[in-house]
């Protein structure tokens, strides 16, 4: 009998899967998708009909580290830069990773710089 044995990187990709099978983001509402690494946090506004990013933003563009405080930063800043394109409601991607900590700092930061989720 083999037993197999998934990597953290497997378990995440298969977590994102099935939230993506439900998560679809369009013009009028946006996805908004979180990606976590050990050097920055970034960001992406993304209509998912046109396949486009339509704007992008990370720690390193915030000046912060990718920490809660740089996530709130990060989520201040991606709010700015989404009313700017005159988008107010999105679709909220938190891409397999567990809603605590950097994710829910850099989701409720947005919220209070005016989007809907």
């Amino acid at each position: 009998m083999t037993i197999m044995i998934r990597s953290k990187l497997q378990l995440r990709l298969r977590r994102k899967k099935r939230i993506r099978a439900r998560i679809h983001g369009s013009a009028r509402r946006p996805r908004l998708t979180v990606f976590r690494s050990l050097q920055q946090v970034t960001v992406q506004v993304i209509d998912d009909d046109a396949g486009k990013t339509l704007m992008a933003a990370s720690t390193r563009e915030a000046k912060a580290k990718p920490t809660v405080e740089g996530a709130k930063k990060l989520g201040t800043l991606i709010a700015k830069k989404a009313k700017e394109a005159k988008i107010t409601t999105i679709v909220f991607d938190r891409n397999a990773y567990a809603y605590h900590g950097i994710v829910k700092a850099l989701a409720d930061a947005a919220r209070e710089g005016g989007l809907q989720f």
